[in-house]
């Protein structure tokens, strides 16, 4: 687990708070406690018991791994799991997810986690991971050194989907956005300092007048193989109650074709 983000609870509360654009009111009405409790947490002079804790936590949207560190911070146990798919426990999620993806078949979609890091994919998605020399070279050593394969990496690496995506100044602002707004939100530096390498990965990008030829519903990510038009946009699922660090971190990515053509050329893979 990371370093918590302060030693103590007063500072842990008032960061959170501030990070979310919160006033003490604010965060009071959205915990249904008074201002003052809340201001006399942030002060020391009152001390959280650890139902408050989680009633503040919830409040403050705050993910669950980060929760354990604010517990942590009041003097309390952790009290949520990080659970790896694998565990007996799992076995229900782990049946929901290797469903969703089948299912997605010949489309790609992959799971994963926290970091980008893809933990699951379907067939389709295989495929996609194959369509880049650096591609081919992340799977090599995946096989060879059971080491994961980071979507992100693949996307934005010089040598990987990048060399194929034909709007890349569109499509990478768009995503370094996404991103920076999900890293921010965590609250989890390693998170954050895994976006910042990305972003150096990524490199200088001019950001596009957006609104130039009219909003489409969704920004799809054009792509070119050898010769092959190809328009993809995503659909992110995430885990509706999660009580476990492994779910409430876990994101399915689901490709959809943007036309008739990308679609026909993942029918076809398939075939």
């Amino acid at each position: 687990m990371q370093q918590p983000i302060a030693d103590n609870f007063q500072s842990a509360c008032r960061h959170w708070r501030r990070l979310r654009k919160l006033s003490q009111l604010d965060l009071a009405l959205a915990a249904n406690v008074s201002q003052r409790h809340i201001s006399w947490l942030e002060t020391g002079r009152s001390q959280p018991s650890r139902d408050m804790v989680i009633r503040l936590a919830e409040a403050l949207a705050i993910p669950l791994r980060e929760r354990n560190v604010l517990l942590q911070c009041a003097g309390f146990a952790a009290i949520y799991r990080e659970t790896a798919l694998q565990d007996p426990q799992m076995t229900p999620v782990l049946s929901a997810l290797k469903q969703v993806l089948h299912h997605h078949d010949p489309l790609p979609a992959v799971v994963v986690d926290r970091m980008w890091n893809i933990t699951m994919r379907n067939s389709a998605a295989e495929l996609m991971l194959a369509l880049s020399p650096h591609g081919q070279h992340l799977q090599a050593q995946e096989a060879q050194h059971n080491h994961m394969i980071n979507l992100l990496e693949l996307t934005l690496h010089p040598h990987g989907l990048r060399r194929h995506i034909t709007n890349w100044e569109q499509a990478a602002t768009a995503l370094i956005r996404r991103l920076q707004t999900e890293a921010l939100a965590s609250g989890d530096p390693a998170q954050m300092a895994r976006f910042q390498a990305l972003q150096t990965l990524a490199g200088a990008v001019d950001s596009p007048d957006m609104l130039g030829a009219g909003l489409l519903p969704v920004l799809p990510m054009e792509m070119d193989i050898d010769g092959v038009a190809l328009k993809l946009f995503s659909v992110i699922s995430t885990f509706g109650t999660p009580q476990d660090i492994t779910t409430d971190e876990l994101r399915i990515e689901a490709f959809y074709p943007a036309d008739d053509a990308t679609a026909a050329f993942f029918t076809a893979s398939a075939a």
